[in-house]
């Protein structure tokens, strides 16, 4: 038998959710199998699945040592050779500067590439704040992802506690998340749009409709024009709601498509940035983040923001175009 004290970064979560991480070799028929035969128990009695855990708990597993070695998660430290661009960092959370470039996270399938999360969890424990044997199951993670070709803030949370908390926020449209980019077109004036969008998987690519087709979903996007010539507009765009390629694919069907955008832009004028600049993907940025609706003991971060400033390169575009 062997007892484990849920302590502060496995908190606040379902035990069946626990143990799926626990022993993440084990088959979800097995974890529940067990649970029924009484073979896994929460403080002595008989386990629910759907029982919240929290600190001081003491899970039972009454299974062999090696049964419990054979599925238990074997963490493998990854070294990153990325330096993360920070911009703000405390206990809880820790706000990355993503270059254009580099994924948020590793690509899977056995491959190994650069990427934001790997760069942050390296960070971590060389600094001494993230001790993978000291952890049931928790890992350092990110709460927004960003495409690989779209550069931006990065949040990523420091416990357990930091990402549920960050993450309802999220989803409940507490924190906003402002973009740069330049569009081809002169935009007059602020403007906000909505829309459905429709997802092709296999191709991933995206459709834009004023209709509501089978399976689209809603966007919300706000424009504001920060700068603009005859034909160029420097805008400044607040999701509303967070679909693949939104603003990309939004701001294309109103005629605006954005400087660089292989899927969504205009060949030719990517084609003048290309050769002009060197630029090969789109000009976004994800410039600014504000914290709203933060439960403690993250309140101190509400009405907060901060801004991740611009590569060098998409920089020196900006300037060219509207000095």
């Amino acid at each position: 038998m062997r007892e484990i004290t849920i302590d502060k970064n496995e908190s606040n979560q379902r035990l069946d959710r626990f143990l799926k991480k626990y022993l993440a070799n084990a088959s979800q028929g097995f974890i529940y199998k067990m649970l029924r035969k009484k073979n896994i128990k929460l403080n002595g009695a008989k386990a629910n699945p759907e029982s919240t855990i929290i600190e001081g708990d003491v899970v039972q597993l009454y299974l062999s040592d090696d049964t419990i070695d054979k599925f238990k998660a074997v963490k493998s430290e990854v070294k990153s050779k990325l330096i993360p661009s920070i911009i703000y960092e405390d206990n809880n959370i820790i706000l990355i500067n993503k270059s254009m470039g580099i994924l948020s996270h590793g690509a899977g399938g056995g491959e190994f590439e650069d990427n934001i999360v790997d760069s942050m969890i390296s960070y971590l424990i060389e600094k001494g704040d993230y001790v993978p044997r000291l952890e049931k199951t928790f890992t350092p993670s990110i709460c927004n992802r960003l495409d690989r070709n779209t550069s931006g803030i990065i949040i990523g949370a420091k416990t357990y506690e930091a990402l549920q908390i960050v993450n309802a926020a999220i989803k409940n449209t507490n924190v906003r998340k402002f973009y740069k980019t330049i569009v081809k077109g002169r935009v007059e004036k602020d403007f906000k749009a909505e829309a459905f969008i429709n997802k092709d998987e296999d191709r991933n690519l995206v459709s834009v409709s004023n209709k509501s087709l089978e399976g689209s979903k809603r966007i919300e996007t706000h424009v504001r024009v920060l700068k603009r010539t005859n034909d160029y507009s420097l805008l400044e765009i607040e999701l509303i709601t967070g679909r693949t390629h939104q603003i990309r694919s939004h701001l294309s069907s109103l005629g605006y498509p954005v400087i660089g955008d292989r899927k969504y832009g205009n060949n030719q004028i990517n084609k003048h940035f290309n050769w002009e600049y060197g630029l090969n993907n789109q000009w976004l940025h994800g410039y600014k983040i504000e914290f709203n609706g933060l439960e403690k003991p993250l309140e101190y971060l509400n009405g907060k923001s901060f801004e991740a400033p611009l590569d060098e390169d998409l920089r020196s575009i900006e300037a060219d175009l509207f000095s």
